[in-house]
């Protein structure tokens, strides 16, 4: 089932949740809403859902518009993030309740139920617990049966909100592993709300960035890592440092830096930003005059390494720009560079560096 979301708006009392949104998601596709805490994911979801309405704009599934259709009439599954299983059910009695409490004439026989839930209970991988209660279950095994109970009633449209969020990450990590794979077997029309990166950009085929109610960018996990549309979403997604300055004629001098920026070669000394994720740089040991283009400009920021952090294939540099350098400031720039290059260079906390960025994404304002 397709969904078309049109021109959708949201408050409560002062407060603006959701701000003309408009997003398509076709068929099958799974999508996933990433933003920070109060960015309008869960309320967007909850409109989808029929459990909250929009003030203004439509929901259309399928081209049909729903936006006064009642929640049971939608045939939506949820997945919630703390699992909602009833306590004094079985899991079996779990994933049967939603076909136990169908109208008569649609409800299945109880073989044909049992049939369905014993199906379910395979395809997340969890048969032998069908007579278990919630308590004996781990989380993660929790979080399974709470998805058999939503597809349990064949719904043409799956909604979770932050469905991972109370699990520790190794469970997580796994989880999101395994409803990838279980979606490319159902093909349900599935959204999911995040506010962790990893999970969206792992999981999704499609990722919807919000932030303040409004959608700053829409695309594959691929578009939006490597081509983010705004400060925003470059400092959303991942780690990333911040450099301040101004643009003029396509070049950007920042902080004790200076740039090629040829998409803003009609930028007349505007105010400039530019965002550089930490393995974009190149760590050198510094000399003096180490640094500076054939032009006497700054090309790499002299800095002092104030902490080196090797864990497993990385490592992971704090450096204080040579200017900053004393006690107490935090002014940080961070670099990753491997592990293995990192001994083989040698280098040692206190030691000044030169880190020339190899790539830097530029944003000049109103440009």
């Amino acid at each position: 089932m397709s969904i078309e979301i049109r021109n959708v708006s949201k408050r409560f009392g002062e407060f603006h949740a959701l701000r003309d949104v408009s997003v398509d998601i076709k068929s099958g596709e799974l999508i996933a809403l990433l933003g920070p805490s109060g960015c309008g994911k869960t309320t967007l979801l909850r409109i989808i859902a029929g459990l909250e309405t929009a003030d203004a704009g439509s929901i259309l599934f399928s081209g049909e518009d729903t936006t006064e259709v009642h929640v049971r009439e939608r045939n939506v599954g949820f997945v919630f993030q703390h699992y909602a299983l009833f306590r004094h059910m079985t899991v079996f009695e779990n994933v049967a309740f939603g076909l136990r409490v169908k109208p008569r004439k649609e409800r299945p026989s109880e073989m044909q139920i049992k049939q369905k839930v014993m199906e379910l209970l395979k395809l997340v991988q969890l048969d032998w617990l069908a007579d278990r209660f919630p308590a004996q279950l781990s989380g993660g095994q929790r979080q399974r049966i709470a998805l058999a109970r939503a597809l349990a009633v064949e719904p043409k449209v799956l909604l979770l909100d932050e469905p991972f969020g109370a699990l520790d990450a190794k469970v997580r990590k796994e989880l999101r592993r395994w409803l990838r794979r279980l979606h490319d077997e159902l093909h349900v029309t599935s959204i999911f709300v995040t506010h962790d990166q990893e999970e969206a950009l792992e999981v999704a085929d499609r990722v919807v960035l919000m932030n303040a109610g409004r959608i700053e960018q829409i695309g594959s996990p691929q578009e939006v890592w490597d081509h983010p549309a705004s400060p925003f979403v470059y400092g959303f997604l991942g780690d990333v440092n911040l450099f301040h300055g101004r643009a003029h004629e396509g070049e950007v001098m920042l902080e004790g830096l200076q740039i090629e920026a040829p998409e803003h070669a009609g930028a007349q000394n505007a105010k400039a930003r530019a965002y550089v994720r930490p393995h974009d740089f190149d760590v050198q040991r510094y000399s003096p005059g180490e640094g500076i283009d054939t032009e006497g400009r700054p090309r790499g920021i002299v800095v002092q390494l104030s902490r080196a952090i090797v864990v497993g294939p990385t490592a992971r540099m704090e450096l204080v720009p040579a200017d900053d350098a004393g006690p107490g400031s935090d002014n940080i720039i961070e670099a990753q560079i491997p592990a293995q290059q990192f001994r083989d260079m040698g280098f040692r906390e206190g030691e000044t560096l030169v880190v020339t960025p190899r790539r830097a994404r530029v944003f000049v304002e109103g440009g």
